[in-house]
């Protein structure tokens, strides 16, 4: 048997982290295994499906880098398959037509809770001969009494009682089928062996089992995944934060960062935290999935993109870096080469977006420096070391501008003046970036420049003057 896993989420929204976590347990599980992923677009819903959202869908499945062999497919351009299935179903008498009003079915909804009955339509039309040219709907004549067992690869068996399942609609009153029978018949045609998704799922799966044997079809394996909580304990939302993939690529995080991160959201492999795509596929199963929900937690998230950030090729951070440092107004052309910068700088920053912030200094002179680096540093006592060093570098030639030069200038000037190196290079520094950190200071140099290194040792000079005698 091949395995065939399916990602199929409905477009009426962005791709959210726990689908793109579910997707990715597909994708890992089809890998392991020589099978084949499939993405499906479960479209039924006319009103919410926009082709914005799909195109969310697969903005967020190419960034993630989650390949798919099969698809996209449409449920909306599979209408006349599913209406075929259904007419069968009609004539096999396993589906009825239903013309009960909703006034009805509220009154049976509401006389049900008040009985402290689970809510559930009671066939009032199941023998019943409805005239087809009339408003109606279609449902399935789920069977009577038995039970269904769901052998579930993360939560074992799941058994749910025929009974307590009502006769759901599969098509509209409008014509159009519903997710359920939709669902089943494309498992069915499209050959998926194994269904992985979220756990809300979970009392659609014996339903869905019953219209597939109805159809004379063996059901898939199915994998309820459990729910993603935010750090309060709740279900992951908006009001936690980002929770779209998009947004995520958006505030700087790494695609590789993102999947490793999810891929360790309810499964583990020993004690180990950075996983390649590579090793994910080699060490993943779907059955050492927790059945417990898992809470997302953004400094874990902070933390793994940092260490990617660090390993990466610096040339490839550096194009991703790019788009944001031109949403702070920076062109990347006009200074060093950011792949330089990304090298001095990686190990700095959490995000790309921290790291445009703080490397901004290298393309564009900062308005102010940071008060507390400059009480501290920017002081009287800075003003000869800072006043020879300009002195030196102006005598230095642009092809002599590299860091072993300029490390032996710095420290020549610490030599000559009998002070701490620190003393010299750490008003430098200050004078040049604005603020106490930074890489080595020859490598900051190298970074910035001449002409802005001895533009913003003036400003320095002038700052000290301005504090007058201060010490």
């Amino acid at each position: 048997m091949t395995v065939r896993t399916r990602f199929a989420p409905s477009p009426t929204g962005y791709l959210h982290v726990g689908g793109a976590r579910t997707a990715l347990f597909c994708y890992l599980y089809a890998r392991k295994h020589g099978g084949q992923f499939v993405l499906r677009i479960e479209d039924t819903d006319l009103e919410r499906s926009t082709a914005e959202s799909v195109n969310a869908i697969l903005e967020g499945m190419t960034w993630l880098g989650l390949d798919y062999d099969e698809g996209p497919f449409y449920q909306t351009h599979r209408f006349d398959r599913y209406n075929q299935v259904i007419e069968e179903l009609l004539d096999k008498g396993l589906a009825y037509r239903c013309d009960c009003p909703k006034e009805r079915l509220e009154k049976l909804r509401v006389d049900q809770m008040a009985r402290k009955q689970k809510p559930r339509y009671d066939g009032c039309c199941r023998h019943k001969q409805v005239d087809p040219n009339q408003p109606h709907v279609i449902r399935f004549k789920n069977p009577a009494d038995g039970v269904v067992i769901v052998d579930d690869l993360i939560r074992g068996r799941m058994p749910f009682a025929n009974e307590e399942l009502d006769d759901l609609i599969i098509r509209r009153s409008d014509g159009t089928p519903t997710y359920n029978l939709s669902v089943v018949v494309d498992d069915a045609d499209m050959e998926i062996t194994h269904v992985i998704r979220g756990d809300d799922h979970i009392n659609n799966t014996p339903r869905q089992i019953n219209i597939l044997r109805a159809l004379g079809f063996e059901p898939p394996r199915y994998a309820h995944v459990p729910m993603i909580l935010g750090d309060d304990g709740a279900r992951l939302s908006k009001r936690h934060g980002a929770v779209s993939v998009i947004s995520y690529r958006d505030m700087g995080y790494l695609p590789e960062a993102l999947l490793n991160y999810l891929v360790r959201l309810g499964w583990s492999h020993g004690d180990q935290e950075i996983f390649s795509i590579e090793q994910m596929i080699e060490a993943f199963d779907i059955s050492d999935v927790n059945k417990a929900a898992s809470s997302f937690n953004t400094s874990k998230l902070d933390w793994l993109n940092q260490q990617y950030l660090q390993q990466a090729e610096p040339s490839r951070v550096a194009r991703l870096l790019s788009p944001h440092m031109g949403r702070i107004d920076i062109d990347p052309s006009t200074g060093p080469d950011l792949a330089d910068v990304v090298k001095a700088q990686a190990a700095r920053a959490k995000t790309l977006v921290e790291l445009a912030e703080i490397s901004a200094f290298c393309y564009r002179d900062f308005e102010d420096f940071d008060e507390g680096s400059a009480k501290k540093h920017l002081r009287l006592v800075a003003r000869e070391p800072l006043e020879k060093l300009r002195a030196a570098f102006e005598l230095m030639a642009f092809e002599d501008w590299t860091p072993e030069q300029l490390k032996h200038v710095v420290e020549g000037v610490s030599e000559e003046l009998q002070l701490n190196l620190g003393k010299v290079a750490q008003p430098l520094r200050v004078a040049i970036v604005g603020r106490a950190a930074s890489p080595g200071i020859e490598e900051t140099l190298m970074l910035v420049g001449k002409e802005a290194t001895l533009r913003r040792i003036d400003k320095a000079l002038g700052y000290i003057a301005a504090r007058g005698g201060e010490a």
